[in-house]
């Protein structure tokens, strides 16, 4: 037979959560005794009012301050007022305890009197969830990041000299690309080095979690951070997550109540460590738990699939307007391209407010609270799909995919092209950009007519839109603006070099097209040698033969572009030689002078590292004037 064990009423007593539930549950059966129904908020406030009389008074009186159009100061009368009677709107009683639930106290006690239930029920992510921390701070981002596009694919990845980096960047809930690379040559040796960083929790380093932008103004985003990435200090991450509830974890900390109880913890627009690692996270069935994921892993997975679209994305596979199925036209092209944008953002906006809904009854808060959350959080960011074209109208969007299709045929023919090195025109055997442009066109479109897509591509480039220049043909787009939107989209570290005998928009006499990872020693050499070259000759001669015919307008136009091309050879010369007069960093100083060498480490004339990166690699031809427009870097 059992022994009769002793019950510690004084350590039941002691413990404030366990005296709560008791104390709720009397009173919900107490009053069920007598035939009154009572939720358990209810219970919960009476419990307050029998238990917590020590309770703190705060004033609302700003908006009585006056001074506004002759508004006298009405803070007194109203605060005499508000003493004598409890009033709703100026009058503010908040239990003592509630703020000790709440680690840190923060004064903020509107916010303390909704959440605090919030925090006692529910176990801060860290370490009921996973570890928050800081990752890597290179101290020299410009010697050791790039974007992932400046280092050749092969040169990338876990185990690679560069690794994928996730240091913050633009706002974004659930998916974000990271699309920078960090150079991690032997376990990150050179960073170690040099002295000035941090490398904090390497033992996380290349671990799946999630990452958020420690500073941004439009609110808290948290996103998937893939495995084989390194985090940093402005992207913190929340690692060692359970994989069966890193979706549930994703969904809750992005939604409006989450983001409303850490911005009460917050200093305005940084999102630290210490905030979020005190979120609360609540407790759900497996039920809740599977609608949470599902709807997170619906969001996630409309986004990433949605960046299979953009050029500059890890995941590009083609343009959107080659996504698009069943076109017979290219114009049908484009209006399909702009309904699967308007119809993936209609399912996240409509999956997104699902997901809320769900928060909200996860973390207990009735309506009442819930309206006094989304005032006060106000307009919260959208959930969209093509966040570069924000704001953007329907006109400029579809614009937009004209340039982007354009932008990536001219990417496949430098791919594709043995040297690297496209001319515009016809030489030494190979052919023009224009005519491999075409090629592009039928390859692309097999059901279409080649010649009528182009015909109606260039009407769309004709059109008037605001914030695109306006061009007469395929040929004037490649020539005038190809390259300045390339430098745009590429951030200004563009990976195609447009090399040109004169700049802006003036007729160029010679250009040509080259792809930096393959213009070395030896490609600056044949382009002399032999594009370069060749046209030379070709103008020459063809100045001569129109001097004979005696067709005066014919010779000075070819002369013209003689001298315009002489001219480019002289200064890619002085580019290749590496000539420099002045000050070092002059603007006739035409050497390739990375910061972080010594002068004895540095090329000696036209001889780039590629891990030196482009902004360092490409200042010799801005600054001898070669590139077809004036500034890049």
């Amino acid at each position: 037979m059992a022994k009769n064990r002793r019950v510690d009423i004084k350590a039941i007593l002691g413990d404030s959560d366990l005296r709560r539930k008791l104390m709720v549950s009397t009173i919900r059966a107490t009053q069920a005794r007598e035939g009154i129904e009572t939720t358990e908020e209810q219970a919960d406030r009476a419990y307050y009012v029998v238990t917590e009389a020590e309770r703190t008074a705060f004033f609302a009186l700003e908006p009585f301050r006056g001074g506004k159009r002759g508004r006298r100061d009405e803070r007194h009368e109203t605060f005499v007022r508000a003493l004598r009677h409890a009033t709703s709107d100026v009058r503010h009683d908040v239990a003592r305890r509630d703020f000790a639930a709440i680690d840190g106290s923060p004064l903020a006690y509107l916010r303390v009197r909704i959440i605090a239930p919030v925090f006692r029920e529910s176990p801060a992510l860290d370490p009921a969830v996973g570890i928050a921390a800081q990752g890597l701070a290179t101290a020299a981002d410009g010697r050791f990041v790039r974007y992932f596009w400046e280092v050749p694919a092969h040169a990338q990845g876990h185990g690679r000299p560069w690794v994928a980096f996730a240091k913050g960047g633009p706002f974004s809930r659930f998916y974000a690309d990271v699309f920078l690379v960090v150079n991690w040559r032997e376990n990150g040796a050179d960073i170690r080095a040099l002295g000035k960083g941090r490398v904090q929790n390497d033992q996380y380093y290349f671990k799946p979690g999630m990452t958020w932008p420690l500073r941004t103004q439009r609110g808290f985003n948290l996103r998937m951070l893939p495995e084989g990435c390194i985090f940093g200090h402005k992207g913190p991450a929340i690692l060692d997550i359970d994989p069966r509830k890193a979706l549930y974890v994703l969904g809750i900390a992005n939604s409006a109540p989450a983001e409303f109880i850490l911005s009460g913890l917050m200093s305005f627009g940084s999102w630290e460590v210490g905030v979020v690692k005190r979120l609360p996270i609540p407790k759900a069935s497996v039920e809740q738990m599977q609608r949470i994921s599902r709807l997170t892993q619906s969001i996630y997975d409309t986004k990433r699939r949605w960046d299979t679209g953009n050029e500059v994305a890890t995941s590009f596979v083609c343009p959107w307007v080659l996504q698009a199925r069943n076109a017979r036209s290219f114009s049908e092209t484009l209006v399909s391209a702009h309904a699967a944008e308007e119809e993936g953002e209609e399912q996240i906006e409509a999956m997104y407010s699902d997901l809320n809904e769900e928060s909200y009854r996860l973390y207990g808060i009735a309506d009442e609270k819930r309206a006094l959350i989304e005032a006060a959080l106000g307009e919260r960011a959208p959930e969209i799909l093509w966040a570069d074209m924000e704001r953007r109208t329907a006109e400029q969007k579809r614009m937009e995919h004209v340039w982007r299709l354009l932008s990536y045929m001219v990417k496949r023919v430098l791919e594709a092209d043995e040297d690297g090195i496209v001319p515009f025109q016809s030489l030494i055997g190979d052919a023009g950009l224009l005519d491999r442009i075409h090629n592009e066109v039928a390859t692309l479109f097999p059901n279409q007519d080649a010649n009528q897509v182009e015909v109606e591509i260039t009407n769309e480039l004709k059109r008037v839109v605001k914030g695109y220049k306006r061009a007469s043909s395929i040929g004037e787009w490649l020539e005038d603006v190809f390259f300045d939107y390339h430098a745009s989209l590429y951030k200004k570290r563009p990976i195609i070099w447009h090399i040109a005998s004169s700049q802006g928009r003036a007729p160029q006499g010679f250009g040509v097209l080259c792809h930096y990872h393959r213009f070395d020693a030896n490609r600056m050499a044949k382009l002399r040698a032999g594009y370069l070259r060749e046209a030379i000759e070709t103008f020459r001669r063809e100045a001569a033969l129109a001097n004979q015919s005696g067709h005066a307008e014919a010779r000075i136009e070819w002369q013209a572009k003689l001298e315009e091309t002489l001219a480019l050879d002289s200064k890619l010369q002085a580019v290749q030689e590496g000539r420099f007069e002045g000050p070092e960093g002059g603007a006739t100083d035409y050497r390739i002078l990375t910061p972080w060498k010594a002068p004895e480490d540095r090329p000696k004339g036209w001889a780039p590292d590629i891990d030196d990166g482009v902004k360092v690699n490409i200042e010799p031809l801005q600054k001898a004037g070669v590139l077809r427009i004036r500034r890049v870097v």
